[in-house]
Formats: structure tokens, sequence, C-alpha cells
């Protein structure tokens, strides 16, 4: 893996927030989903990589600031309706945030996490994502899997395994990681639930998935919870047509099922 690298998270920005009480900051409506929470992961993640310079200059001012910078010098040309966010935090302390295009939400991005596979239809959440399990296992949990950031050649390679475009989000499939006590962990963009008797359950940090912002939010929120030793799901359990739930700061919130063993 390279040795040149710089912390990472990634959040939208989309008017469509401001309808939703529980995306605010200081009791105040946000078009930024989930910005504080972006803010303690990039600094959570700076300590951990022992990066004193990176540590103190972030702050949420300082945050929100480059954020606004971004969709305002995107905003002066192309009048988006929502714009994908990125932020990158390097050794140095230099913040960098990116914006690009992206559709905007239409509807709370939560609310697929309270689908009930026995229950629902899955209808109401638009179309499942196609979900193939690597051909390999992640390595052991370590500080690249444990903090987002720009060195993606794992996440890349697991992609290309199974037939994905290794550097770009495939809108209609993902492949599952897992680790090699053969636990799965995440999907190549955005933590995993799986069903399990009446609620949805998450693998633990400690199996080797980041830790999401949105994973965060929705642990708080009882909307999911932490997988027990005996509920953490495996490769070989592992069945098509299987529901995952998926989520991350970006697309919030959408439902997958195990596909076939064929490559998409």
């Amino acid at each position: 893996m390279s040795e040149s690298f710089d912390l990472l998270t990634t959040t939208r920005w989309d008017p469509y927030l401001d309808r939703l009480a529980w995306n605010n900051y200081d009791k105040q409506p946000s078009r930024f989903l989930l910005l504080a929470f972006h803010l303690d992961r990039l600094q959570q993640a700076a300590a951990a990589h022992e990066w004193p310079a990176a540590v103190a200059a972030l702050s949420y001012p300082a945050l929100h600031e480059k954020c606004q910078a971004a969709v305002a010098s995107y905003d002066a040309v192309n009048a988006p309706e929502a714009l994908r966010i990125r932020i990158t935090l390097s050794r140095a302390g230099l913040l960098t945030v990116t914006a690009f295009p992206i559709p905007p939400f239409k509807s709370d991005p939560t609310s697929p996490s309270f689908f009930k596979p026995l229950t629902d239809s899955a209808t109401l959440y638009g179309p499942a994502l196609a979900l193939f399990a690597d051909t390999q296992p992640m390595p052991p949990p370590n500080l690249f899997t444990s903090t987002k950031t720009t060195e993606r050649t794992l996440y890349n390679a697991a992609r290309t395994r199974v037939g994905l475009s290794p550097t770009s989000t495939d809108a209609h499939a993902d492949v599952l990681l897992y680790n090699p006590a053969d636990q799965i962990t995440e999907s190549s963009v955005a933590n995993v639930a799986f069903y399990h008797v009446d609620t949805w359950v998450t693998p633990p940090l400690a199996s080797g998935c980041l830790p999401g912002v949105l994973r965060r939010w929705l642990l708080q929120h009882k909307r999911i919870r932490e997988a027990e030793p005996h509920e953490l799901a495996t490769k070989a359990a592992l069945r098509p047509g299987h529901w995952v739930l998926l989520f991350n700061s970006l697309y919030g919130c959408r439902l997958g099922r195990i596909a076939d063993a064929s490559s998409p």
C-alpha cells in the first residue's frame, strides 16, 4: 500500500436535509449530512495515526467553512440539486474539500432501516443492490481497515475480483468483504447489517469494519445494534436472496440481496 495518503470522509450537501429534524447542528437545520460526526471521525483517525498537526487543524467552524466554500464554488456555475462532498485531511493538517453533483434525496435516506424482510415489501425502497462475496479475505484488522483513508488498494482489488469497476461506485452492485475468520465486515463503500430475529445487526468494529458515520447514527437511534459473537454473518453462511442493509453518509441506507456466484 502507498505510504502517501490522506484521511478521508465523504458526506453530502442536499437541501432536502433541511426537512429532517434529526440532521442538525446546534439545534439548527444543516444541509450537510451529519457533518459534526464527520469531524469526530477525522479527529479520531488523526489521533490514531498520530498526526498532531492534523488534530490541531480540526474544528467544526474550519470544516464547515471549507465545505461551504466548496458548495459555493460549484453552485456559482452549475446550480446543482445536491452535491457529494469529499473531505481529505493531510498529515500536515491541510483540509481539502471537493464537490461533485449527485441526484438529490426525495425521502428520508434512513427509512430502509425500518424494513423487515419477513413481513414488509421491499418495493418501497427502490431496487436492491446485487451483492457478491469477495473471493479473498481482507487482512486482519489494522489501522487501514479501522480508519478511512485515500489508500484504497484493498477495496479496489476486492471490487475487481468480482467484476466491478475498481475506482467508481457501481449504482447496482457491490462486494461484501470478510476477515480471516470468515466474518463479513462491510462492503467496499458501506457498512452493513444482517437481519437477525427481529432487528438489523451490524458487525462490531473489532471485526475489521470502518467506523461509519451513519453506522454511528443508526446505533445511537437503535435502528441497528452490534452483533453478538453467535450472530456474526459469515461468508460460508451467505445464500442467494438473503437481505442486507447497507449504509453510508453519501446515499444513506439501501437494501441489498446476495446474488449468485456469477459475476455481474
